[in-house]
């Protein structure tokens, strides 16, 4: 299997963060109609388990994409 190109990585990060910020926006948004606290509301973001397994995710393809500029670079 062929390793993915910088911009591929890129796309894919962008996609990610995207889908992620809408997750958190809806969370958010139902949370808010229900009048819960923002401190309940961080909280419930913070143990979303779709959420931290994208950020999981995202942290790898970040690395994934620094390595492969840096071997560009190099």
């Amino acid at each position: 299997m062929q390793s993915p190109t910088e911009e591929e990585l890129e796309e894919s990060i962008k996609e990610l963060t995207e889908y992620k910020n809408r997750l958190e926006k809806e969370v958010k948004t139902i949370s808010n109609k229900l009048k819960l606290p923002q401190k309940k509301i961080n909280s419930i973001i913070d143990s979303h388990s779709e959420i931290n397994q994208i950020k999981t995710i995202l942290s790898k393809l970040n690395k994934q994409k620094k390595n492969v500029v840096s071997n560009l670079i190099s």
